[in-house]
Protein backbone atom coordinates (compact mmCIF):
# COMPACT_ATOMS: atom_id res chain seq x y z
CA UNK A 1 0.00 0.00 0.00
CA UNK A 2 1.62 3.40 -1.07
CA UNK A 3 2.60 5.74 2.42
CA UNK A 4 1.43 9.16 1.32
CA UNK A 5 1.98 12.07 3.26
CA UNK A 6 1.09 15.82 2.71
CA UNK A 7 4.03 16.67 0.03
CA UNK A 8 5.44 13.33 -1.06
CA UNK A 9 4.16 9.51 -1.51
CA UNK A 10 6.21 6.46 -2.07
CA UNK A 11 5.35 2.82 -3.86
CA UNK A 12 7.21 0.38 -5.34
CA UNK A 13 8.20 0.20 -9.47
CA UNK A 14 6.04 -1.86 -10.98
CA UNK A 15 5.77 -1.04 -14.79
CA UNK A 16 8.43 -0.73 -17.31
CA UNK A 17 8.02 3.17 -17.48
CA UNK A 18 8.60 2.87 -13.60
CA UNK A 19 12.07 1.25 -14.16
CA UNK A 20 12.89 3.47 -17.03
CA UNK A 21 11.90 6.37 -14.68
CA UNK A 22 14.14 5.13 -11.59
CA UNK A 23 17.24 4.21 -13.85
CA UNK A 24 16.70 7.89 -15.27
CA UNK A 25 17.03 9.65 -11.92
CA UNK A 26 20.01 7.77 -11.10
CA UNK A 27 21.37 8.84 -14.15
CA UNK A 28 21.30 12.44 -13.46
CA UNK A 29 22.59 12.28 -9.80
CA UNK A 30 24.79 9.18 -10.54
CA UNK A 31 26.38 10.14 -14.25
CA UNK A 32 25.58 13.73 -14.74
CA UNK A 33 26.17 15.61 -11.10
CA UNK A 34 28.52 12.90 -9.86
CA UNK A 35 30.64 12.04 -13.05
CA UNK A 36 30.39 7.75 -12.16
CA UNK A 37 30.61 6.00 -15.36
CA UNK A 38 30.67 1.86 -16.36
CA UNK A 39 28.90 -0.83 -18.47
CA UNK A 40 25.77 0.13 -16.87
CA UNK A 41 25.73 3.89 -18.16
CA UNK A 42 23.36 4.35 -21.36
CA UNK A 43 24.15 7.89 -22.49
CA UNK A 44 21.86 7.61 -25.39
CA UNK A 45 18.94 6.77 -23.20
CA UNK A 46 20.42 8.61 -20.41
CA UNK A 47 19.78 5.70 -17.50
CA UNK A 48 22.08 3.75 -14.87
CA UNK A 49 21.21 0.55 -14.71
CA UNK A 50 23.12 -3.04 -13.30
CA UNK A 51 22.07 -6.68 -13.90
CA UNK A 52 20.41 -6.64 -10.09
CA UNK A 53 18.12 -4.07 -11.27
CA UNK A 54 15.30 -6.93 -12.25
CA UNK A 55 15.45 -8.97 -9.34
CA UNK A 56 14.95 -5.72 -6.93
CA UNK A 57 12.30 -4.12 -5.58
CA UNK A 58 12.44 0.06 -6.02
CA UNK A 59 11.04 2.38 -3.86
CA UNK A 60 10.18 5.44 -5.59
CA UNK A 61 9.17 8.87 -4.01
CA UNK A 62 6.98 11.00 -5.69
CA UNK A 63 6.23 15.12 -5.44
CA UNK A 64 2.65 16.65 -5.14
CA UNK A 65 2.66 16.55 -9.26
CA UNK A 66 3.73 12.68 -9.66
CA UNK A 67 7.05 13.86 -10.55
CA UNK A 68 9.84 11.12 -9.66
CA UNK A 69 12.13 12.55 -6.58
CA UNK A 70 13.94 10.05 -5.04
CA UNK A 71 14.59 5.87 -5.27
CA UNK A 72 16.11 3.13 -2.94
CA UNK A 73 16.67 -0.16 -4.37
CA UNK A 74 15.61 -3.06 -1.80
CA UNK A 75 17.05 -6.22 -2.02
CA UNK A 76 15.83 -9.52 0.10
CA UNK A 77 17.57 -12.52 0.51
CA UNK A 78 15.09 -14.61 -1.51
CA UNK A 79 16.28 -11.89 -4.40
CA UNK A 80 19.32 -12.22 -3.62
CA UNK A 81 19.44 -15.77 -4.05
CA UNK A 82 17.34 -15.34 -7.64
CA UNK A 83 20.30 -13.22 -8.82
CA UNK A 84 23.12 -14.94 -7.75
CA UNK A 85 24.09 -12.77 -4.81
CA UNK A 86 23.80 -9.33 -3.28
CA UNK A 87 25.40 -6.18 -4.97
CA UNK A 88 27.83 -4.77 -2.26
CA UNK A 89 29.52 -8.86 -2.77
CA UNK A 90 31.24 -7.18 -5.80
CA UNK A 91 32.84 -5.00 -3.12
CA UNK A 92 32.86 -6.91 0.33
CA UNK A 93 33.04 -10.45 1.47
CA UNK A 94 29.74 -10.48 3.13
CA UNK A 95 30.02 -13.94 3.93
CA UNK A 96 29.97 -13.18 7.85
CA UNK A 97 26.78 -11.52 7.57
CA UNK A 98 25.02 -14.21 5.33
CA UNK A 99 26.09 -16.74 8.30
CA UNK A 100 24.03 -15.31 10.57
CA UNK A 101 21.00 -16.87 9.18
CA UNK A 102 18.27 -13.79 9.74
CA UNK A 103 16.30 -11.98 7.40
CA UNK A 104 18.62 -9.08 5.54
CA UNK A 105 17.99 -6.19 3.29
CA UNK A 106 20.33 -4.68 1.03
CA UNK A 107 19.69 -1.31 0.31
CA UNK A 108 21.37 0.83 -2.56
CA UNK A 109 21.29 3.18 -5.19
CA UNK A 110 19.48 5.87 -2.78
CA UNK A 111 19.29 9.06 -4.35
CA UNK A 112 17.13 12.42 -4.76
CA UNK A 113 16.75 14.91 -7.38
CA UNK A 114 19.15 17.93 -6.16
CA UNK A 115 16.26 20.38 -5.97
CA UNK A 116 14.74 18.03 -2.65
CA UNK A 117 17.66 17.97 -1.04
CA UNK A 118 18.24 19.53 2.26
CA UNK A 119 14.36 19.16 3.24
CA UNK A 120 12.13 16.23 4.49
CA UNK A 121 12.21 14.32 1.07
CA UNK A 122 14.86 11.88 2.36
CA UNK A 123 12.87 11.49 5.65
CA UNK A 124 9.97 10.20 3.82
CA UNK A 125 11.67 7.84 1.35
CA UNK A 126 13.55 6.45 4.93
CA UNK A 127 9.50 6.24 5.99
CA UNK A 128 8.86 3.84 2.88
CA UNK A 129 11.67 1.78 3.76
CA UNK A 130 10.89 1.52 6.99
CA UNK A 131 7.30 0.13 6.06
CA UNK A 132 9.19 -2.25 4.03
CA UNK A 133 11.17 -3.46 7.00
CA UNK A 134 7.94 -4.43 8.79
CA UNK A 135 6.14 -5.82 6.00
CA UNK A 136 8.77 -8.29 5.06
CA UNK A 137 9.89 -9.06 8.93
CA UNK A 138 13.51 -7.89 8.06
CA UNK A 139 15.64 -8.09 10.98
CA UNK A 140 18.90 -6.44 9.47
CA UNK A 141 19.54 -4.08 6.83
CA UNK A 142 23.20 -3.17 5.00
CA UNK A 143 24.19 -1.70 1.87
CA UNK A 144 27.07 0.27 0.45
CA UNK A 145 27.18 4.09 1.07
CA UNK A 146 29.39 6.20 -0.78
CA UNK A 147 32.12 9.12 -0.36
CA UNK A 148 32.37 11.23 -3.65
CA UNK A 149 36.17 11.23 -4.69
CA UNK A 150 38.53 8.46 -4.40
CA UNK A 151 41.34 10.87 -2.95
CA UNK A 152 42.23 8.96 0.95
CA UNK A 153 44.38 11.94 1.98
CA UNK A 154 40.44 14.13 1.90
CA UNK A 155 38.73 11.02 3.70
CA UNK A 156 41.37 10.32 6.04
CA UNK A 157 39.38 11.89 9.05
CA UNK A 158 35.78 10.43 8.62
CA UNK A 159 36.77 6.96 7.33
CA UNK A 160 39.14 6.83 10.28
CA UNK A 161 35.97 8.06 12.44
CA UNK A 162 33.84 5.04 11.51
CA UNK A 163 36.45 2.69 11.73
CA UNK A 164 37.84 3.46 15.22
CA UNK A 165 34.38 4.44 16.67
CA UNK A 166 31.85 2.35 14.79
CA UNK A 167 33.52 -0.80 13.25
CA UNK A 168 31.45 -4.04 13.61
CA UNK A 169 32.31 -6.47 15.98
CA UNK A 170 30.16 -9.89 15.27
CA UNK A 171 28.70 -9.27 11.62
CA UNK A 172 31.96 -8.82 10.27
CA UNK A 173 31.99 -7.52 6.32
CA UNK A 174 35.35 -6.87 4.74
CA UNK A 175 36.32 -4.85 1.59
CA UNK A 176 37.68 -6.93 -1.40
CA UNK A 177 40.57 -6.57 -3.46
CA UNK A 178 41.75 -5.26 -5.41
CA UNK A 179 39.43 -1.80 -4.23
CA UNK A 180 39.79 -2.65 -0.82
CA UNK A 181 41.92 0.23 1.32
CA UNK A 182 42.16 0.55 4.91
CA UNK A 183 40.14 3.11 6.86
CA UNK A 184 42.62 2.94 9.66
CA UNK A 185 44.57 6.31 8.14
CA UNK A 186 44.58 8.81 11.28
CA UNK A 187 45.54 7.90 15.05
CA UNK A 188 42.73 8.44 17.43
CA UNK A 189 44.57 11.54 18.69
CA UNK A 190 44.51 13.20 15.28
CA UNK A 191 40.98 12.72 14.23
CA UNK A 192 39.13 16.19 14.72
CA UNK A 193 35.69 14.43 15.31
CA UNK A 194 33.75 17.47 14.82
CA UNK A 195 35.39 17.78 11.01
CA UNK A 196 34.91 14.67 10.25
CA UNK A 197 31.31 14.09 11.53
CA UNK A 198 30.72 17.68 9.12
CA UNK A 199 32.63 15.32 6.13
CA UNK A 200 30.00 12.05 6.61
CA UNK A 201 27.66 11.83 3.58
CA UNK A 202 23.88 12.05 5.10
CA UNK A 203 23.49 8.50 4.15
CA UNK A 204 25.83 7.70 6.73
CA UNK A 205 24.73 9.56 9.35
CA UNK A 206 21.53 8.58 9.24
CA UNK A 207 22.66 4.97 9.35
CA UNK A 208 24.75 5.78 12.51
CA UNK A 209 21.72 7.11 14.04
CA UNK A 210 19.99 4.34 13.85
CA UNK A 211 23.01 2.32 15.82
CA UNK A 212 24.92 1.48 12.37
CA UNK A 213 28.26 0.03 11.97
CA UNK A 214 30.75 0.03 9.75
CA UNK A 215 32.78 -3.34 7.94
CA UNK A 216 36.24 -3.81 7.78
CA UNK A 217 37.76 -1.43 5.39
CA UNK A 218 36.80 0.44 1.94
CA UNK A 219 36.51 -0.08 -0.67
CA UNK A 220 37.58 2.60 -3.89
CA UNK A 221 35.23 2.35 -6.89
CA UNK A 222 37.22 4.27 -9.75
CA UNK A 223 34.06 3.75 -12.40
CA UNK A 224 31.25 5.83 -9.97
CA UNK A 225 34.56 8.37 -8.61
CA UNK A 226 33.25 7.27 -4.55
CA UNK A 227 35.08 5.43 -1.78
CA UNK A 228 32.74 2.66 0.10
CA UNK A 229 32.08 1.71 3.12
CA UNK A 230 29.53 -0.85 4.42
CA UNK A 231 26.98 -0.20 6.70
CA UNK A 232 24.77 -2.50 9.15
CA UNK A 233 22.26 -1.77 10.94
CA UNK A 234 20.65 -4.59 13.08
CA UNK A 235 17.17 -3.69 14.25
CA UNK A 236 17.39 -5.57 17.34
CA UNK A 237 20.02 -3.71 18.65
CA UNK A 238 18.38 -0.46 18.69
CA UNK A 239 17.71 1.19 21.81
CA UNK A 240 13.43 1.69 22.24
CA UNK A 241 13.73 5.67 21.25
CA UNK A 242 15.79 5.42 18.45
CA UNK A 243 13.34 2.38 16.68
CA UNK A 244 10.47 4.18 17.86
CA UNK A 245 11.69 7.00 15.60
CA UNK A 246 12.25 4.79 12.84
CA UNK A 247 8.60 3.87 12.93
CA UNK A 248 6.15 5.21 10.11
CA UNK A 249 4.41 7.36 12.97
CA UNK A 250 7.16 9.17 13.96
CA UNK A 251 8.50 10.01 10.33
CA UNK A 252 4.62 11.05 9.28
CA UNK A 253 4.80 13.55 12.20
CA UNK A 254 8.52 14.80 11.47
CA UNK A 255 6.81 15.22 7.62
CA UNK A 256 3.90 17.23 8.88
CA UNK A 257 6.18 19.67 10.62
CA UNK A 258 8.69 19.75 7.68
CA UNK A 259 11.35 18.92 9.86
CA UNK A 260 14.43 16.72 9.45
CA UNK A 261 17.87 16.20 10.44
CA UNK A 262 18.90 14.29 6.67
CA UNK A 263 20.16 17.55 5.63
CA UNK A 264 21.58 15.97 2.39
CA UNK A 265 21.65 13.23 -0.22
CA UNK A 266 22.73 12.15 -3.17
Amino acid sequence: MPIRFPEFATRLANSDADFHAVQGLRYKVFVEELGGSGTGVDHERQIESDPFDAFCDHLMLSDPSGRLVGVYRLMTNEMAEKAGGFYSESEFDVSGLLACGRPLLELGRSCLHKDFRGGAAMLHLWAGVADYVSRHDIEIMFGVASFHGTDLDALAGPLSLLSTAHSSQDLICTARKPGAVSMNILASDEIDRKAAILAMPTLIKAYLRLGGVVGQGAFVDRAFNTTDVMMIVDIAKMDPQTHAAYSQDWARTLAKSGGSKLNRSQ
